[in-house]
């Protein structure tokens, strides 16, 4: 259960309207996300949600990952985007992959504003005898 939990909230995010309702293209890009830091993809959904009176729906994309998962959500209205990167650090290191592929991500999505958060979950623990 030990590992690290990412996310960041997107304010403001200047990229092309394609990231943020394209639910098809967002995941793949998640996905070459993950497996250029190193990352093992094992599957990907991505869902399109319809347009309101406010404007175009936004997408939600999940990668599920061998040492974890990564989850993005936009908000097309107001220009917003959620991250969630967890990596399970149980049979390695994979921090600095997480940090990767959450900088590559933000870079994707160009926001003015960025609220991060760090989480360390679990605690190394000796097998139970």
């Amino acid at each position: 259960m030990h590992g690290l939990h990412l996310t960041a909230d997107l304010h403001d995010c200047r990229c092309a309207t394609q990231w943020l309702v394209d639910a098809q293209a967002l995941g793949a890009a998640c996905a070459r996300a993950a497996e250029t830091v190193g990352l093992q993809v094992v599957g990907k959904l991505a869902h399109a949600f319809p347009a309101t009176s406010t404007g175009p729906g936004g997408v939600t994309a999940t990668v599920l990952l061998a040492e974890s998962h990564l989850c993005v959500h936009t908000w097309p209205e107001q220009g917003g985007v959620t991250l969630d990167v967890y990596v399970c650090n149980f049979g390695g290191d994979h921090s600095a992959k997480a940090r990767a592929v959450m900088d590559a991500l933000e870079a994707l999505f160009m926001p003015r504003h960025v609220e991060r958060h760090t989480l360390q979950r679990g605690a190394i623990r000796a097998p139970a005898a």
